[in-house]
């Protein structure tokens, strides 16, 4: 029984395959091109302009503009560079000599920076040299993603308890290195108190551990110390140091309205020694809060991810701040980025982000951009390539109808025989252009009628002249 339902079998196959090459040698490619072609250019270009004017593939590569060595600012920026390998995102952290600097570099024309940590101080003297237009048009293209901490002001001084600044007048008062942020802190504060440079006052260019020693073996009668100058170890080391005075700002509300880039900071007794209750009484401190400056063009998910790993870094209470106080939406000379915005308000990332690594919810919100034109150009237009592909063979169809009708009102006319033998010609390129054209079954019936109505013309052609 087997041998008989081989060729059986065999025979289908043929057949199908027989129907197969039909189907394909009747197919009229060119219509099918003059279709099929506009729909994928129209697509095409559809796709290039979604992927174009939306944001590009999220990059996985950022640099930060970090801080001196063993600095605060290095060490968040190490913390940020391991909890965003994490995610598959590396950061690139180039040394600086701190907050000032960090802007400049955030600020060049040409900056391959793109975060940076802030202190809200050093845009004092930002905000006063800002008559460089270019400096204005350049500062337009960076963006606050909100206050990650504060970095007190601290001035420590020796002898009488003082009220003021303007009580330091004709004192020695170590201010910072030049072009340091802590020393043009120090200079704006100390002229609002009628203290400038080449007064009575002697203003030494002390800083950090230099300071502090010159304070204790009694050079200097006081020191303005900010950032890491002054974590906290440090200031409760020089409480614990006798005849050593911290200066609180009794005028903090007057000094955070005339400087709006400073903040008001009350540090309770206690804070940093309750069985010595240091500091002895409440203390209002002046602090600049630092934050996390980058260029407008960040991407969002970039946006998310580095607000989120702020979150895990600096939401953790300390002497200075309480629980969850930061980062937040404080910001001072740069807006806060809209994303940015969105984050704190909401605290939502977008479903692909929520629940998938960070490089696999980039590459599928890559595709999904480009599958919105495919959609919404793409599918439809193939739904109406049958159509066209219709019109397009009616239309062929149609012109050769109108050819014949011409040459057939030719043939009405009297002819000669070379003119008649013309005729003859031109009704039979038409009929080997029907014929030899490929033309789908479903128009069989047209093309055979056109075909009726060629020989009716050819009959006209033939018939004898009279004499």
């Amino acid at each position: 029984m087997e041998p008989k339902r081989q060729p059986e079998d065999s025979g289908q196959r043929k057949s199908a395959e027989h129907s197969f090459a039909l189907k394909i040698t009747t197919i009229s490619w060119g219509d099918l091109a003059d279709a099929l072609v506009p729909i994928l250019l129209v697509s095409a270009v559809a796709i290039w302009l979604t992927v174009h004017f939306t944001q590009p593939e999220t990059p996985r590569t950022l640099t930060m503009s970090g801080g001196p060595p063993g600095s605060s600012f290095e060490i968040d920026a190490e913390r940020f560079k391991t909890i965003l390998a994490r995610s598959g995102v590396t950061l690139h952290v180039l040394p600086s000599r701190g907050s000032a600097e960090n802007l400049r570099r955030l600020s060049a024309a040409h900056s391959r920076v793109d975060i940076a940590l802030v202190r809200s101080s050093t845009l004092l003297s930002e905000t006063a040299g800002s008559a460089a237009r270019g400096k204005r048009n350049r500062s337009n293209r960076l963006v606050s993603l909100g206050s990650m901490f504060y970095q007190p002001l601290t001035i420590f001084y020796r002898g009488r308890r003082l009220q003021r600044l303007a009580q330091l007048r004709g004192e020695r008062i170590a201010i910072g290195k030049p072009g340091s942020g802590t020393r043009e802190l120090a200079l704006a504060l100390l002229k609002a108190n009628g203290i400038v440079p080449g007064g009575p006052t002697r203003l030494l260019g002390l800083a950090g551990t230099a300071a502090r020693a010159a304070l204790l073996a009694g050079r200097v009668d006081a020191i303005f110390l900010t950032g890491n100058s002054t974590p906290p170890p440090v200031i409760d080391k020089m409480l614990r140091t006798s005849g050593i005075r911290l200066f609180a700002f009794t005028q903090a509300n007057a000094y955070v309205r005339r400087f709006p880039l400073l903040h008001k900071l009350s540090i309770p007794a206690g804070t940093f020694d309750l069985a010595r209750n240091l500091p002895h009484r409440r203390i209002t401190l002046l602090a600049a809060a630092v934050e996390l400056i980058a260029h407008k063009n960040l991407r969002p998910a970039l946006c998310d991810l580095l607000i989120q790993t702020a979150q895990r870094i600096y939401g953790r209470a300390s002497v200075l701040h309480a629980a969850r106080e930061f980062p937040n939406t404080s910001t001072y000379r740069y807006r806060l980025d809209r994303q940015a915005a969105r984050y704190y308000k909401t605290g939502d990332k977008s479903f692909m982000y929520r629940y998938l690594p960070f490089w696999l919810a980039s590459l599928l919100s890559r595709i999904a951009v480009v599958m919105v034109p495919i959609v919404v150009v793409l599918i439809p237009g193939l739904a109406y390539v049958p159509q066209l592909y219709g019109w397009r063979v009616k239309r062929r169809i149609h012109r050769r109808y109108a050819e014949l009708m011409a040459l057939e009102r030719e043939s009405l006319e009297s002819l000669t025989p070379a003119r008649r033998l013309a005729l003859l010609e031109r009704l039979h390129a038409i009929e080997r252009a029907v014929i030899l054209r490929r033309m789908p079954g479903s128009h069989a019936e047209q093309l055979y009628q056109l075909r009726a109505r060629i020989r009716f013309v050819r009959e006209i052609l033939a018939r004898p002249v009279p004499d």
